[in-house]
């Protein structure tokens, strides 16, 4: 079982009302809904974390063009006509 902790927001009127509303609408409570969005949230969080992490490993290991790190070519026959 999940250990869980009461927590008290304060939202605009309107907000909650709509939140209760849109709770209703989906067949779960309020903070059922609450647990979900911030579920969601989290989790996308974690997933934009670790894509950020890996990204940042392949480019520190960099890419290889096949040169051996050699150019053999000069920029301006890059650019003949």
């Amino acid at each position: 079982m999940v250990e869980k902790q009461n927590v008290t927001l304060s939202l605009p009127k309107d907000i909650l009302r709509k939140a209760k509303i849109l709770a209703i609408e989906h067949d779960t409570s309020l903070s059922g809904l609450m647990v979900e969005l911030l579920t969601n949230l989290v989790e996308q969080d974690d997933r934009y974390v670790k894509a950020k992490q890996a990204h940042l490993a392949w480019l520190e290991r960099g890419v290889d063009l096949g040169t051996e790190g050699n150019i053999v070519w000069r920029r301006e026959s890059l650019y003949e006509r």
